[in-house]
């Protein structure tokens, strides 16, 4: 008679699972809505119509109706704001930066009392020069942001920063397991 070994948890159980590439199963989208699956990758810039909105610490901090959005395979979009459309002194340096294969290297900011909660492309890689002189905030870190009044959810996770609203479906990257997609 064979017996099995008992299976031992080695502590890579939790990264392969991570890791695995299971294949997702995209939500079907309903009429007047987006699904992210149907997003290109390398991903694209696009302006937004819908007046966005900021608030954090009791006030709102950003306000305009001249944002764009990038939008990526698997991702919520990410809105960026015009600077000046924040209030004056709210955004403050901070350090660290970061790469993006597409946008190229992201510098950070802090905003009112949240530290590192926005990052900007100061020289973005070709294609998305539309970039240039704007910022995009971690929603997970501000009081509300809306899109034509509507308040945003935050992408799970702490790294992209995606901006869910009702017409758009996933399933959403960011989430724990996610990451092998």
């Amino acid at each position: 008679m064979d017996v099995m070994a008992p299976s031992v948890n080695t502590g890579n159980d939790a990264y392969r699972e991570a890791m695995s590439p299971r294949p997702p199963k995209p939500v079907k989208p309903q009429p007047g809505q987006e699904s992210v699956w149907d997003y290109p990758r390398p991903p694209r810039v696009e302006t937004v119509d819908a007046r966005v909105t900021i608030e954090l610490d009791g006030r709102v901090i950003a306000d305009t109706s001249r944002a764009v959005r990038v939008l990526e395979t698997s991702h919520p979009p990410v809105y960026y704001l015009p600077r000046d459309a924040f209030v004056p002194g709210v955004l403050q340096p901070a350090e660290g930066s970061s790469f993006c294969e597409f946008k190229g290297r992201a510098g950070y900011l802090s905003v009112g009392s949240a530290d590192r909660a926005a990052w900007f492309y100061p020289e973005p890689s070709p294609g998305f020069e539309q970039l240039v002189g704007r910022v995009a905030v971690y929603p997970a870190a501000m009081d509300r942001c809306t899109v034509g009044g509507e308040t945003v959810q935050a992408q799970e996770g702490d790294f992209y920063g995606g901006w869910i609203t009702a017409d758009i479906v996933g399933p959403f990257k960011g989430a724990e397991g996610t990451w092998g997609w």
